[in-house]
Order: structure tokens, then sequence, then C-alpha cells
């Protein structure tokens, strides 16, 4: 071949390659610079992001079932708050419909097939020790990450916690089996509604009782400071907030309410960086 064809063949690739290296980057990396990957262990597929870096925060968006990374853009948006810190990891929940994770639908353990997944990535990114901040649904996840790993999860901060509401029974049941069971079901041909039935009334309706995944007991014998920031809406009821906060001896609560006026959500995202801060470890 021609000395000079030659050199402009090679020119000519160096630069397709070049040009192809930032759509790859992209999508390796996405949005903000987050790191997306996926966990795998058996049928189960979870789709989770890093950003950031420090001691690692786990997040837990809020949404229920339908729980995903873009969750955590409200009340306020807590991976760029806290992305400057922290190793801030997220994923979508199992099953989730708007998400990329997917997995069976346990219907025996509801409750601690999310919390294995949760897990499961942290084990997966070699992370022993970690915080964690859940909002909504992410209440009840984290009170069952201190019961299950207690030794591992440093400092919780639980904002408007999902609970149970005696005078409204039924109400996340009710909300899930409109709001995520159909659509669920539509995604998976293999699932039928009288499955999603089986798996809300084993979440919520058998046994249901304050935070839905741990005893009062418990919470009164846990020993991993948590902050509460609590809500008084129909899912997040206030009573049970206060009363997890009343009886956990290590526990810190905000002001009420913390999300309205809006001018005072940066007053409470003021105390959730003090509160970690307060308790990461020294050596991180």
């Amino acid at each position: 071949m021609d000395p000079i064809r030659r050199k402009i063949l090679k020119a000519g690739a160096a630069a397709t390659a070049m040009a192809a290296a930032p759509r790859v980057f992209a999508q390796q990396t996405g949005r903000g610079g987050a790191a997306m990957s996926f966990y795998e262990k058996g049928p189960v597929r979870i789709h989770y992001q890093e950003v950031g870096s420090g001691f690692p925060l786990l997040l837990i968006a809020g949404g229920g079932l339908n729980s995903t990374i873009s969750g955590l853009s409200g009340p306020f948006p807590a991976i760029e708050e806290f992305k400057g810190e922290y190793r801030c990891i997220a994923s979508d929940l199992r099953n989730a419909n708007s998400g990329q994770s997917s997995g069976p639908l346990e219907i025996d353990r509801p409750w601690d097939a999310h919390t294995d997944d949760q897990l499961g990535v942290m084990d997966h990114l070699r992370i022993d020790k970690f915080m964690v901040m859940g909002f909504c649904i992410g209440g009840p996840f984290i009170w069952n990450l201190l019961r299950r790993a207690p030794d591992r999860v440093v400092a919780a901060v639980l904002a408007q916690p999902s609970g149970f509401r005696p005078e409204m029974p039924t109400l996340s049941y009710d909300t899930n089996m409109t709001g995520w069971g159909p659509a669920f079901v539509k995604r998976r041909p293999e699932i039928t509604m009288a499955m999603v039935d089986k798996f809300l009334t084993k979440m919520y309706r058998t046994n249901p009782d304050f935070v839905y995944t741990v005893t009062r007991d418990f919470v009164r014998s846990c020993q991993t400071p948590v902050l509460i920031l609590p809500d008084d809406i129909p899912a997040h009821p206030y009573a049970v907030a206060m009363e997890a906060a009343m009886l956990a001896p290590k526990a810190e609560v905000s002001m009420f309410p913390w999300k309205e006026p809006k001018e005072r959500i940066p007053l409470a995202v003021r105390q959730i960086r003090s509160f970690l801060r307060a308790h990461r470890p020294a050596s991180a």
C-alpha cells in the first residue's frame, strides 16, 4: 500500500475511535457523571448508580413499589446535595414499573427480598460499612436493614417515612394494587393479579403495624443513630414517625413541618448533613 495512503487511513481510524470514545463513556457514566451498572444474582438483576466519592451513602427513593433512582429528585435532590462529600449509591427497586431492575416476586418474603437486593449491591461493590438515607418506603426498608445488618449501617436518615395508619388499614395495599400491580402484570405475563394480591397482602396486611418491618421492641433496642424527618400525609403518618423517634435510644428528629414552606427545606438538608458528619467514621 502507498505510504501516504496508509498514513491517511491510520489517521482516519484514530479520529473515528476518538469520536466514538465520548459516546461509549456517556453510556457508561450517564447524566451527571453517575456510573450506571447492574448487579446480578441468579434471576435477580438490579440497576444501580454510583456518583461522588467519600464514605458510602446508600440512598433509597420514595414512590412505594415504583421506587427508582429518578425519585431521588424530591423533596430535594439528594444525590446532588451529597455527592460532593459521599459515595452515593442508589438503585431501582426490583420490579419497579419505570425502572430497570427485575427479579422474582417473592410472595412469602416481600420486604426481605428487597433488603437482599440492597445488601447484595453493597456486597457487590465490596462495601462493608455504610450510611443510609431513605424516603417514604425507604423508612421500612431502613428498619429492616438495621435488623438484618446492624453492624454494617453506621447511621440512618428516615425522611417522610411510611408506616401503618390504623384508621386507614388498607391504604398501602390499595395504593399498590392500583398504582403498581396492573402495570407490573402487563409487563410480566407470567405474573397474575392474584399473585400480586398475595404479595401485597403479605407485605401490608398480614399483621400490619407500626413501621411494617420491625417491632417496637426492636426499635427500642436499636443502637444505631437515626435521624427522622416526619411527614403527615396518609401514607406517611406523623404519629408513627414520632413514636419511632421516641423509642429509638439514639434518635434525633427534625423540625416539623420541614417541607412547607419550601424555604425550610435547606434547613432540613443542613441538619441531615450535620447528622451524617457527626456519625461518619473518623477514618473515612
